[in-house]
């Protein structure tokens, strides 16, 4: 079987930019919702439920929004939805594809010059919802021919038409020319998007030369349906599936040639699912015919018999025949190098297949191998009923996922049912053990899927339900630094992540988290809030405050030491400890006048100096150099050093940690 893959299959640039959009969202710390569901993909929107990301389907529920982010999704919103976020005080994220942006501009400034716009589209999909609210004036949906009818304008009006970005471009030339041969004056611009009128066109090609065609998308997707509907007028045997679970491999036993194409809301793991099972598929079908074109006679019988003998690499087997069976080590095991001599011993009663009655050395062919296939499948049919836990090893790393070895039977588990989250290296499960369930079992088929991602989640489920249960706020806990950020790190308490903001990493001050902390570090903190499944942690323990003992350290009049941690023009921050920092005025460096400080001082100097002020409330402290400095003759040299003199003329600065 050949299979075709369009190149033009799955995400578009717009629906690409708008799912990475929300997931960049995801993890702030704040609500985020998605004005309408981001794209027309269940895997997709039930993938951003799982992690926090709640869908406002109209005007009345975002209403009810009070906090957080709302995006706004590839398709487009009407003005009033942009003007209600605003009204509310929600921060808004505009995912909008530009090709949809590009007809708001258009239709916004023709209506307002006067001009009527016909929207030819789908009246009730969402982008023309959106394109709709940017007109000045009533425009006009058309979707089929009977729709122009409605058209009712003033002789010196003017129609500007514009499409839908997902429309079926012949459609669209086919109205276009309908409503010019109206008389209408009217100007067309075609808003199809690129990358829907080539997916279109590629889509016809493979379906004219396709025994069969798979349309892979969601069941809301307007562009997919319209895939599925010219494949349909090219291929009569055309499937629209939204996953790999919805396909029906016996449905293309006969085929020669099977197409595959996407709509633009189809993720790429899907497509290769879906591919690589086609692929498997060609490539078994193949095997199978191969092994029947090659045996003169497969009885397919199953023996029972003796061990003869046992060589490292053969067993000879009594089958009470006029000639013994053998089985090469090929069929006894898939393991390329093992020694039978240490598998079998003489005497042992052993199972096998018969698969030719003359190997071409007058000895009958056996394979136990293939009676270990068929009682593996029994129990991987018995575990996919009853839904028991297996374990196997992964022989081989596709790209659209796992073949795991149970037994003598070979397991397939999609890429997208691997984890938990994304994978973007299966390479690291090579050889590894995994655990994994039966979803779907046909051995006669070769289409046994194992699911792995169903374990992990009811396992985390489990683990967060236990740690909810015994944590608390002001709780000390320990975990595993699991990503670190520019605005700090995610721990893995055992059952949910929690999140060490920069700003509680340390009583110090803290300029870039991936200095601190890495991948995999143990971290000790306490919790600082819990709300619903979030878990805000900190590493500022109270016992170890700088400033709790600072009134004594750091008393007016004390020498102290410290490092010149920044500089401006009027003095130089002192760090005098972990989240304790001192102000030296440009005044109180040196009896003479000094311009800034940075001419006679540098970042990470350490100096002494005298504490000229102590404010507590504030966490302010003062220095000196020049007090220390001693007297000279001069009245200047002889003068006081006050507070006044200390702060005298500098801007306001919080000193302590940001």
């Amino acid at each position: 079987m050949e299979v075709i893959l369009a190149k033009t299959a799955g995400f578009c640039f717009g629906v690409k930019r708008a799912v990475e959009t929300v997931y960049q969202e995801v993890g702030k710390l704040k609500p985020v919702y998605t004005y309408g569901p981001i794209i027309h993909n269940e895997e997709v929107v039930k993938d951003l439920e799982k992690r926090g990301v709640q869908v406002v389907h109209d005007i009345e529920e975002l209403k009810k929004v009070t906090s957080g982010t709302v995006v706004i999704r590839s398709h487009g919103v009407e003005k009033q939805v942009y003007d209600l976020i605003e009204e509310l005080g929600l921060e808004l994220v505009d995912a909008t594809c530009p090709f949809v942006l590009k007809i708001h501009k258009i239709v916004r400034e023709e209506s307002e010059n006067g001009n009527r716009i016909v929207i030819i589209g789908n009246n009730d999909h969402p982008e023309v919802e959106g394109i709709k609210g940017w007109c000045a004036n009533e425009p006009f949906v058309v979707e089929k021919p009977e729709d122009i009818d409605l058209i009712d304008i003033k002789s010196d009006e003017k129609l500007v038409i514009v499409s839908q970005t997902t429309f079926n471009n012949k459609k669209f030339q086919d109205l276009v020319e309908i409503i010019s041969k109206k008389g209408y004056d009217s100007i067309a611009c075609n808003t199809i998007c690129n990358a829907t009128e080539a997916r279109q066109k590629e889509t016809a090609l493979i379906a004219k030369e396709a025994d069969a065609m798979i349309v892979i998308g969601g069941k809301n997707s307007s562009n997919t349906q319209k895939l599925y509907e010219i494949s349909k007028n090219e291929c009569a045997n055309t499937y629209y599936i939204q996953t790999l679970v919805d396909l029906d491999l016996t449905a293309f036993e006969s085929a020669s040639r099977v197409g595959i194409t996407a709509g633009a809301s189809t993720p790429n793991n899907i497509i290769k699912e879906v591919h690589d099972s086609m692929s498997e598929l060609s490539f078994e079908e193949l095997l199978q015919e191969e092994e029947k074109n090659s045996i003169q006679i497969a009885p397919g019988k199953l023996v029972e018999g003796e061990v003869l003998s046992v060589k490292p690499d053969e067993i000879i087997v009594n089958i009470n025949y006029k000639s013994e069976g053998v089985i090469p080590r090929n069929e006894y095991t898939n393991q390329p190098n093992a020694d039978l001599t240490t598998m079998v011993q003489v005497g042992d009663k052993i199972s096998a297949k018969v698969i030719k009655n003359n190997d071409g050395e007058g000895q009958v062919l056996l394979s136990y191998k293939r009676v270990a296939l068929d009682m593996a499948n029994d129990k991987l049919e018995a575990a996919c009923e009853n839904g028991d836990v297996l374990t196997g090893k992964v022989v081989q790393v596709l790209e659209g996922g796992l073949t795991v070895l149970y037994g003598e039977s070979k397991v397939f588990i999609p890429a997208s049912l691997v984890s938990d989250t994304f994978e973007k290296n299966l390479e690291k499960y090579m050889d590894q053990e995994v655990e994994f369930v039966i979803t779907e079992c046909n051995p006669r088929k070769r289409r046994i899927i194992g699911n792995r991602k169903m374990l992990l989640v009811a396992k985390k489920e489990e683990a967060q339900k236990a740690l909810f249960e015994k944590i608390e706020v002001g709780m000390t806990v320990e975990g595993t630094v699991k990503n670190v950020t520019d605005f700090g790190a995610f721990i893995d308490l055992g059952g949910a992540d929690g999140l060490l903001h920069i700003s509680e990493m340390s009583w110090g001050r803290v300029e870039n988290p991936k200095k601190v902390l890495k991948v995999g570090d143990t971290v000790k903190a306490f919790i600082k809030d819990i709300q619903g499944t979030k878990i805000a942690l900190s590493m500022k323990f109270p016992e170890q405050n700088p400033w709790a003992n600072a009134v004594e350290k750091y008393a007016v009049g004390n020498t102290v030491t410290g490092k010149v941690a920044r500089m401006t023009d009027f003095g130089a921050f002192v760090e005098l400890e972990p989240g304790v920092d001192a102000l030296l005025h440009v005044s109180q460096i040196a009896k003479e006048h000094i311009e800034k400080p940075s001419s006679v001082l540098t970042i990470g100097q350490e100096i002494t100096a005298k504490v000229v002020d102590f404010k507590e409330a504030d966490k302010k402290i003062s220095l000196s150099i020049k007090a220390l400095l001693p007297d000279s003759d001069d009245e200047e040299g002889t003068e006081e050093v006050t507070e006044d003199t200390a702060v005298e003329d500098a801007p306001v600065e919080e000193t302590t940690e940001e």
